[in-house]
């Protein structure tokens, strides 16, 4: 039990965990890395990797922001509502005509190449109902 908190004090102490980096290259070109001294290698000098600070945000908005009413923000909001609603229409039709080709293709089974046809069309349905998910999920979040 000991060693095991030995072994979580050591991962915690980044400056036990460094090793020295040596590098060696034969005769063939080959280049080797380790941690342990190589015959002919060099000890490699890393430096350490600059670093940032991270920002802090205020999330007030300055005093000359430009501030949208209520009203102009609830015209937008119907105007996204009627072009997400259009874009879910225009998707559920291509969606039923990508099917109807679907299913008529599956009726008439001919050469093999009909099978590339028909996984082209089963394509088109997935992306036309993924189209509708993400319409749906868009219009879920309006208020």
């Amino acid at each position: 039990m000991k060693s095991g908190y030995l072994l979580a004090l050591l991962c915690m102490v980044p400056s036990l965990a460094q090793a020295d980096i040596y590098k060696s290259v034969d005769a063939s070109g080959h280049v080797t890395y380790s941690s342990a001294p190589i015959k002919g290698g060099k000890k490699v000098i890393l430096t350490p990797l600059p670093t940032l600070s991270p920002t802090v945000r205020s999330k007030a908005s300055p005093q000359d922001f430009p501030k949208v009413t209520q009203e102009a923000q609830r015209g937008r909001d119907d105007t996204r509502r009627k072009i997400l609603e259009d874009e879910l229409r225009i998707e559920t039709g291509l969606l039923g005509a990508a099917t109807q080709n679907l299913n008529s293709a599956e009726a008439n089974p001919k050469a093999a190449r009909d099978d590339e046809k028909r996984k082209e069309l089963s394509g088109q349905m997935d992306l036309h109902q993924r189209n509708i998910n993400a319409l749906k999920i868009e219009l879920s979040k309006l208020k």
